[in-house]
């Protein structure tokens, strides 16, 4: 148990049978009445976001999350599959499982798959992947006078905006969080 006290950003706790990760928290002490926490959590399982308030000195359940380094293998259906790269012991995770990660792997990219008693309940994902560029209208020179982008389609097969100097089979960096371009690589 956890005092919500003592709750920071990136902590996972058990709610209500579901475990949720700490996105943002804050401790309001009104001038009058009791003190309380006000938080933002992040459901590990299902993505959504939900925003509870609790009691000064209420104690909740810490959830204990392990993450292992998994090297991604293939995909078949909606099944992704990887193998632990100690026990070479493979599993395979449904599509709704991996959430955004299916739009960034690539066989053999190794991530952390996080386990919650002995199962899989999501992906930690690297915060930047190289992707190459598969398709991308050529820019032209004196298009615009600065920052103009335009979408290019990617090996994974998302699309993103890039700038008109980026070309076709160039590799760029793409951030995992935000799904946006940052640089060529």
């Amino acid at each position: 148990m956890i005092s919500v006290n003592d709750l920071r950003t990136g902590v996972t706790v058990e709610i209500d049978g579901d475990i949720y990760s700490v996105v943002d928290f804050l401790h309001v002490k009104p001038g009058k009445g009791a003190a309380f926490v006000r938080t933002k959590l992040k459901n590990i399982r299902t993505g959504a976001s939900v925003e509870r308030t609790f009691r000064a000195g209420e104690r909740i359940s810490r959830a204990h999350i392990e993450t292992k380094q998994m090297q991604y293998l293939y995909s078949a259906d909606d099944e992704y599959f990887f193998m632990d790269m100690t026990t070479y012991d493979q599993i395979a995770l449904h599509a709704e499982d991996l959430g955004d990660a299916p739009k960034y792997l690539l066989e053999n990219m190794t991530i952390g798959i996080q386990f919650y008693e002995n199962q899989a309940v999501g992906v930690d994902l690297p915060t930047t992947v190289v992707l190459e560029v598969t398709h991308t209208e050529p820019g032209f020179k004196g298009d615009t006078a600065q920052g103009a982008t335009k979408p290019a389609v990617l090996q994974t097969g998302i699309t993103v905006q890039v700038p008109l100097f980026v070309e076709q089979g160039q590799m760029v960096k793409v951030d995992t969080r935000t799904g946006e371009y940052l640089s060529r690589a």
